[in-house]
């Protein structure tokens, strides 16, 4: 049955065989261009029971659309509804579209009991915290020059070895390390075998000048893989020596020796003098194995945006670093039925959230839920910020010691 729409327009899931023009939408609306094979392999992960799309009589105006994954939060494994492709064609700009694709998603995730959060990647970061949208995860764009990156007497790389892998068979190794890793690190998403062809998916007109991606593997002689990365090297020669730069796409280890192997392979490459990376932890352990820290360049970006669908579903699913006791007053415009009072208790074995008419320790909306939800940034840091408001002395004190975890949370790739 057609949603409701802004006046005149129509809102629908789409089917199949629409796909194409949804998707010609968005890359237009992103300044991109369209190819056959752009439309096959977001094929592979896109459902068309979860899209959304704005027509005006047979064209379609606006899109969104949502994949079903799974988000690890601290001390747990969540289903997370990963928001996705959205767009609105540049003649129906300032005219509600957006703000419609939002409410409608989030107000069905609501009423069919499904994913109690919702997730993102902002295009621009002003744009969803009018929609309870808050930064729960920063991420770091990585450069360094490599004739500076070099490793501390004393660093153990263990009795493994670096292999390189053909990309077409290393499938199955960068998967079982990477399903030893998700479970316990905060921020990383759910990856099937299609969420595995998108994420190596490498045509030429996205390599950027680069070669045609490359993957390692560190090899332990007892435990088999347990690190990897997947990089390309762009070929670039100054006028008496050569400046190749090595661009990492991911990197993951689940060892120390073989977080130092790995490391130690990508910044020894012959040839290569720089080492970029998009997209790595702001709390980068590669700095730590350095003679010099500070040869590393970090530059702090925004991450995972978190949307607390469901108050009290979304703060029972995650674990507590101590226990805690607390009563928040919430305020939501955009989520209506998440207003009011909670009572959250629980610690490191789990939680319960759910209603009461008892006096508040907090005060807080829930944009300010979602910022913290992955235990990034502190409710303390929020309410220096005037974002949260205390009504009993210590309340936020404990609930930020409560929220946090181990490592900053980061997502390591874009959806």
């Amino acid at each position: 049955m057609p949603l409701d729409a802004p006046s005149g327009l129509e809102t629908r899931p789409i089917s199949a065989e629409e796909f194409p023009a949804f998707l010609k939408v968005l890359f237009d609306a992103f300044g991109d261009e369209l190819r056959d094979d752009e439309c096959e392999i977001e094929s592979l992960v896109f459902e068309p029971e979860r899209s959304l799309a704005v027509f005006d009589e047979d064209a379609i105006v606006g899109t969104a659309a949502i994949f079903s994954r799974e988000l690890t939060v601290p001390g747990a494994v969540t289903p997370v509804a990963a928001v996705t492709l959205v767009s609105v064609a540049p003649t129906h700009r300032r005219r509600g579209l957006l703000t419609s694709l939002m409410r409608h998603q989030l107000t069905e995730l609501h009423e069919n009991e499904r994913e109690p959060v919702a997730a993102l990647w902002a295009s621009e970061a002003a744009i969803y915290g009018r929609f309870g949208y808050g930064p729960a995860a920063r991420g770091a764009r990585l450069t360094a020059r490599t004739p500076r990156l070099r490793m501390r007497p004393g660093t153990g790389r263990g009795t493994g070895r670096m292999r390189q892998v053909e990309l077409d068979q290393a499938r199955a190794d960068l998967s079982a390390v990477y399903e030893q890793l998700r479970p316990v690190t905060v921020g990383w998403l759910s990856r099937n075998g299609s969420w595995w062809d998108y994420r190596l998916w490498d045509p030429e007109h996205r390599r950027r000048g680069g070669t045609a991606l490359r993957v390692a593997v560190y090899d332990e002689p007892d435990a088999g893989v347990t690190g990897y990365v997947v990089y390309n090297i762009k070929s670039d020669w100054a006028a008496s020596e050569p400046d190749n730069e090595v661009r990492i796409r991911e990197l993951a280890a689940a060892t120390p020796e073989a977080h130092a192997g790995t490391w130690a392979f990508v910044t020894e490459l012959d040839l290569v003098r720089k080492l970029t990376a998009r997209n790595r932890p702001l709390d980068e352990p590669l700095q730590l194995l350095l003679a010099d820290p500070f040869a590393v360049e970090l530059t702090a970006v925004d991450n995972l945006w978190v949307r607390v669908v469901d108050v009290g579903r979304a703060l029972a699913a995650r674990t507590y670093a101590q226990e805690i006791d607390v009563v928040l007053e919430v305020t939501d415009e955009f989520c209506p039925w998440n207003e009011g009072r909670w009572r959250l208790s629980g610690g490191p074995k789990g939680a319960a959230c759910s209603r009461t008419g008892d006096v508040a320790d907090i005060a807080l909306s829930g944009t300010e839920l979602g910022t913290a939800f992955l235990g990034g940034t502190s409710l303390a840091a929020l309410a220096v910020a005037g974002r949260v408001d205390e009504r009993h002395d210590g309340a936020v004190a404990a609930m930020s010691r409560a929220f946090a975890h181990d490592r900053e949370p980061w997502c390591p790739e874009v959806f």
